[in-house]
């Protein structure tokens, strides 16, 4: 870690994004949901889905694609699926509230399914289907926005670098989390990146002429990772949330494009209840198994231990929880402008 970094409790952390979250004209409740999500994303080594966001979210209100106080409806509901629209709400208060209802769906029917139309960033999706794992379920997660990421063979962007986090329940172990971009790098990592002042690897991102760029700033496209494999799921998931909810984000028709704003994003989110399958205690017992067996295998050369997805976020986020978040200098600098603009105080070491 950077020495020029200041680690600052996450608790402290968490109460100034309130406190701005609120200045904005967040409700109390909505804003202490927002900065859960943003400090558990930093808590686990996530950055570019943490408090990082602030200026962006805060730009987004002041311009009114993020809305503070939105018109939040439930378009259709049957015993296992929920259709909501957030009329660009806070993307985590929504998201909440849904994985909530779909997981007592799943109590009821054995799975619950949502979709999500017009909402705003969601933060890390983990976090949403690790919701479901904490009630003995598995979780999936992802979302759909404008397109930032270029198809495999094309040199602009046509499709988005959803993300798809997939959680299960371990029984000795914590749940197996599962969260990637389809792109190569998520779009947050580039903006890290800025805020950490470095360069990025040449495999992430192309300029606006379509060629690779090493400049975080000059990124135009974000490039697919393994090729015809990444920007192919990513076609499939605008199919299962956009399109699916009659809200397309990529290559909408004339009219359409006058109601889309930069921001918006179409989600689908799900809860597996896996007591309807088979015997969760058995089910528990064979993911810690199969955890050991993993990590039992001959590790390849320059291999010190073999890990499983979420395990390493895990270790982490003991870590900062003991000893605070490590905040990058323009981090730092995002923070100090929002509590001059609201006039709050910032966390000791700021």
């Amino acid at each position: 870690m950077d020495d020029t970094y200041v680690r600052i409790p996450s608790s402290e952390l968490k109460q100034f994004t309130i406190e701005v979250l609120s200045a904005a004209g967040i409700p109390r409740d909505d804003a202490e949901t927002e900065a859960d999500v943003l400090i558990w994303a930093n808590l686990r080594g996530i950055d570019s889905h943490g408090i990082l966001r602030i200026p962006l979210y805060l730009r987004w209100i002041d311009s009114g694609v993020m809305k503070p106080t939105p018109n939040i409806q439930i378009v259709n509901e049957t015993p296992a699926t929920l259709m909501v629209d957030a009329d660009q709400a806070l993307g985590p208060v929504v998201t909440t509230m849904a994985m909530k209802k779909i997981i007592d769906k799943a109590k009821n029917t054995g799975i619950g399914w949502a979709v999500i139309r017009n909402i705003t960033h969601q933060g890390a999706m983990a976090y949403y289907s690790l919701m479901a794992a904490e009630h003995g379920m598995a979780g999936i997660a992802s979302v759909c926005g404008i397109a930032n990421m270029a198809p495999f063979g094309a040199s602009a962007p046509g499709v988005t670098n959803s993300p798809l986090a997939i959680a299960v329940p371990g029984g000795k172990n914590r749940p197996i989390s599962l969260d990637m971009a389809t792109s190569v790098a998520a779009g947050g990592k580039l903006d890290l990146a800025k805020d950490k002042g470095i360069s990025i690897p040449s495999d992430w991102a192309l300029d606006i002429n379509g060629q690779p760029t090493t400049d975080p700033h000059l990124w135009n496209a974000l490039m697919p990772f393994g090729g015809a494999k990444g920007s192919g799921l990513a076609l499939m998931f605008e199919c299962l949330s956009s399109i699916m909810v009659g809200m397309p984000l990529l290559h909408p028709t004339e009219s359409e494009k006058d109601k889309i704003k930069l921001g918006m994003q179409n989600s689908f989110i799900g809860a597996i209840n896996i007591s309807t399958f088979t015997d969760l205690n058995g089910y528990l017992e064979n993911i810690d198994r199969l955890i050991a067996g993993l990590k039992d295998l001959p590790k390849s050369n320059g291999t010190d231990e073999i890990f499983v997805p979420g395990e390493i976020e895990n270790r982490v986020y003991d870590d900062r929880s003991v000893n605070g978040v490590p905040l990058p200098p323009g981090t730092v600098t995002s923070l100090r402008d929002a509590s001059e603009r609201f006039d709050l105080t910032l966390p000791k070491g700021l």
